[in-house]
């Protein structure tokens, strides 16, 4: 295992590499660098777009972006990191239009375009992008990359945007440009979060709290187990599921599965048995997608209270617990993600679940500090031993969101 956060000096040369790399392929210095990272949900899984609540934290992995204004309304994009075979891809206001499909240039642009429709004086820019956040593995790669466009676009034009703000312009950048029907989490972590904190959410009114979070000085890790099994958003199992959810709230007559009481889902799940069948043969049915959104509300308010009663160990099982019912009742788990959270248990660690959208990506699992290399070690063996390809395996150092670097 590897701590990628590094000292501060570490992340200023970074920033520095960053700024010349973009003077070397646009042939002028960036007016900045701007950081924003990538997240891991510790509780609360497919509520967010439920209006539901959700506890992300921010990783110390980060996309970064040199900027500089343009005047002549052009975007011009440039990824360090293989993102269009080192090509600039230039994209013009008209040209601007929502599943352009154009592959990860697609999320800068549709940046843009947010803030455009939303009737504020953008102008053009040069960008550069250097990202650590690992793609496909659920840390929401392509909300750092949303967030620090944005926030590079705010304070290139001193557009003002808070947080919030710029949180659902991104947002509305994945939702109606790209075509992913992502809920708000992913976005407002990457804006939001701050060192040392996880952050609950009410994504209903965005009301936030930063929650402490020291593991470290209760003895505990919290580590990401990256599958490798890399995932899209778009290929319409996602969409599919938050239909399921909206079906749910139609028949039960309410405007969000949030408003169903924890108190009152037996009754909730009598009065949907007609409304069983899923969107397919391996979708979740109506009662079972109901299930699970009430009882993940639930299980983040029963997080906050362990943390705020000074119980961290204590929220091990309620991990776990989300975990079945991603697995069992949501159905967006995988072969991968199963073994990790089986064998973190079987190594003797305290809880683990799946983290992000599902179908790959990364889990989390809670462990005492002392423990950790071994129950990495026994990870390791078991997808070894099961044919998989050997997870990547990192603690998840909770960090600060979106800011200036240079």
């Amino acid at each position: 295992m590897t701590d990628t956060s590094g000292p501060a000096a570490d992340r200023e040369q970074r920033a520095r590499r960053t700024a010349e790399r973009f003077r070397e392929v646009y042939g002028a210095a960036p007016a900045g660098v701007w950081a924003a990272p990538g997240r891991v949900n510790l509780i609360g899984e497919h509520t967010d777009y439920n209006d539901g609540f959700v506890m992300p934290l921010a990783l110390p992995h980060t996309t970064l972006a040199a900027a500089a204004p343009r005047a002549d309304g052009v975007l011009r994009v440039h990824s360090g990191d293989g993102g269009g075979n080192g090509r600039i891809a230039e994209l013009r206001p008209a040209a601007l239009r929502p599943a352009s499909g154009g592959g990860w240039a697609d999320y800068p642009a549709g940046i843009a375009w947010a803030l455009r429709e939303a009737g504020l004086p953008v102008g053009g820019a040069d960008l550069h992008y250097d990202s650590t956040v690992p793609v496909g593995a659920g840390l929401s790669s392509s909300a750092a990359l949303e967030v620090v466009t944005a926030l590079a676009l705010d304070e290139l034009y001193g557009l003002g945007l808070t947080r919030q703000r710029l949180a659902r312009l991104a947002q509305r950048a994945e939702n109606a440009f790209v075509g992913v029907p992502c809920g708000i989490m992913d976005q407002t972590a990457a804006a939001c979060c701050t060192d040392g904190h996880a952050l609950f959410l009410d994504t209903r009114d965005l009301v936030q709290r930063q929650v402490p979070f020291d593991l470290a000085g209760a003895g505990l890790r919290l580590l990401v187990v990256d599958t490798r099994v890399r995932h899209e958003l778009g290929d319409g199992a996602y969409a599919q599921r938050r239909a399921m959810c909206e079906r749910g709230a139609r028949a039960l007559g309410v405007h969000a599965l949030r408003d169903v009481p924890y108190a009152h889902l037996p009754a909730a799940l009598d009065g949907l048995a007609a409304e069983r069948g899923g969107p397919d043969a391996d979708g979740p049915d109506v009662r079972a997608a109901v299930r699970h959104v009430v009882t993940e509300n639930r299980r983040v308010e029963d997080v906050i209270a362990h943390l705020d009663a000074g119980e961290p160990r204590a929220i091990g099982p309620l991990l776990t617990a989300g975990h079945a019912s991603l697995r069992d009742d949501f159905r967006v788990s995988c072969a991968e993600l199963d073994l990790a959270v089986e064998a973190a248990g079987a190594a003797g660690a305290l809880g683990a679940r799946m983290t992000g959208g599902g179908f790959g990506g990364s889990a989390v699992v809670l462990v005492e500090e002392a423990a950790a290399d071994t129950v990495a070690g026994r990870i390791t063996e078991a997808f070894a031993a099961a044919g998989h390809a050997a997870p990547r395996i990192f603690p998840a150092v909770p960090s600060a969101g979106a800011r200036r670097l240079l």
